[in-house]
């Protein structure tokens, strides 16, 4: 897969300011308000493992970062097939 990807395979679905991080025992819980005003929450599991001073300095970064987050479709999405307005059928009558 190439690292760059083109900016429009990828569609906006929030930008996130994480308001507070919370350890859990295999990773962190991120909340934060989006831009739309919605309450989001992430949970990041580490499968490796860590240390308490290096999960609390992965706390301390993770509470002051601010995620934006984009997703790709497995296909693109398709907009429905219709007539052009004015071109509809005549009414049988």
């Amino acid at each position: 897969m190439d690292q760059i990807q083109k900016a429009s395979e990828y569609i906006p679905v929030a930008d996130v300011e994480v308001s507070s991080v919370k350890v859990q025992k295999s990773g962190f819980s991120l909340e934060g308000r989006g831009a739309d005003r919605a309450d989001y929450r992430v949970e990041l599991d580490l499968e490796v493992p860590v240390d308490q001073r290096t999960r609390s300095v992965l706390g301390e970064l993770l509470s002051q970062s601010r995620w934006r987050i984009s997703r790709r479709a497995p296909q693109p999405l398709r907009t429905a097939a219709r007539a052009p307005r004015g071109a509809e059928k005549p009414s049988a009558g």
